[in-house]
């Protein structure tokens, strides 16, 4: 076999295997992060929420997006319409209508996508950590997102962890022992603990700063460090990977019927 042969056999079972070298020979991400010794003075929990076209498919865009850094401050949060580049049914719950997206100021996913990066670096400590967090983002933003940063041609940035809330609630409604517990809905853990909507419901905003009323709540009822919920999110490339892994279960459910 010639040495052309060889390396190019090595380059494949690289590719195939690199994740699982980086994960067995230096642990994951999370595990590295979750053992510095003051995580309050590195990671920057941002809780954030978008609204969107439809559910989360190539074809579908994002037509709001929203964050808030959970520490405050001058300019800890983020607001953007977004065009969407084709018309939005009147039927879609959050009420953003056309003549709202379709105007010189709104920016397109493209446009916008940058704009959301300044951010987040922003608010990033020095030799820190973000954390962006989102109700049911795991099945729904996070999803968008990264959908959206690969048809825009945007690297997603690989040490972002994603924190998924919905999870939580309902680890904690679970706990509780009141026969009568809430939904693990966001809006229905406002009710449940009395917070006073600020805005429309449905609206990025409005959802995302009653996230950040709710999101420490949950996390003081179930007792998590930041250690925990670092260990708790995933990163971009775990979440690609379980979207592949699910893509091919169901085309191999197809073939076997």
């Amino acid at each position: 076999m010639s040495q052309f042969c060889r390396l190019r056999i090595f380059s494949k079972w690289l590719t195939r295997n690199v994740s699982t070298i980086t994960t067995t020979r230096f642990g994951s991400l999370q595990q590295r992060i979750a053992q510095e010794k003051d995580l309050s003075k590195l990671l920057t929990v941002i809780v954030s929420d978008l609204e969107t076209t439809g559910l989360p498919t190539v074809k579908q865009r994002v037509v709001e997006i929203a964050a808030k850094d959970q520490a405050g401050g001058e300019n800890s949060t983020f607001q953007s319409l977004i065009n969407p580049g084709f018309s939005i049914s009147k039927r879609r719950i959050h009420g953003i209508r056309n003549d709202m997206v379709y105007r010189k100021d709104v920016p397109r996913m493209e446009e916008m996508i940058p704009e959301f990066l300044g951010y987040l670096e922003s608010r990033k400590k020095p030799g820190g950590y973000v954390m962006l967090v989102a109700h049911n983002g795991k099945t729904f933003d996070f999803k968008f997102l990264i959908n959206e940063f690969s048809r825009c041609s945007f690297e997603f940035p690989h040490d972002l962890l994603l924190l998924d809330t919905l999870p939580l609630a309902r680890e904690y409604i679970k706990s509780l022992e009141s026969d009568v517990k809430p939904k693990a809905s966001l809006s229905a853990l406002g009710d449940y603990y009395n917070f006073l909507r600020e805005g429309e419901a449905h609206r990025a905003l409005p959802d995302v700063l009653l996230l950040s009323k709710v999101f420490p709540r949950l996390t003081t009822g179930l007792n998590l460090s930041l250690a925990d919920l670092v260990l708790r999110s995933h990163t971009a490339s775990d979440l690609i990977a379980a979207m592949a892994k699910n893509k091919k279960k169901t085309q191999t459910k197809f073939l076997e019927l």
